[in-house]
């Protein structure tokens, strides 16, 4: 099952995807599209034209996982940026995005680490 600690990076994939792309189809566009390796210890999102559809990839050292998550109402506010093809976002902005949040929380509270409180 996938946790916070099994994830190094979260890389969305920017604008629409076909998301009847299957594992296959996907782990070759992280490949030859993003240039990225698709068995590394990180998450690759997706999503659909209509931003109410993910797909997340990620490899677990015996198979890949894909996570799917539909919206009944609403959207996700995932990035349109078109000068690049992936943006690469914390775990925690991951969790945002899929609470329906912008990736740039203005109003959260900070990330305590054990550096800070010292």
């Amino acid at each position: 099952m996938l946790t916070e600690a099994s994830v190094e990076r979260v890389y969305l994939a920017v604008g629409k995807t076909d998301l009847r792309k299957s594992i296959d189809g996907l782990a070759v566009l992280v490949q030859q599209s993003f240039e990225l390796d698709p068995f590394s210890p990180c998450l690759f999102a997706f999503c659909n034209r209509k931003k109410d559809k993910i797909k997340i990839l990620y490899w677990d050292s015996s198979g890949f996982w894909l996570y799917y998550h539909r919206l009944e109402e609403g959207k996700f506010q995932w990035p349109d940026d078109t000068t690049t093809q992936t943006v690469s976002i914390s775990y925690r902005q991951l969790r945002w995005l899929l609470d329906g949040l912008a990736l740039d929380q203005r109003d959260a509270h900070d990330q305590v680490t054990k550096n800070k409180i010292l």
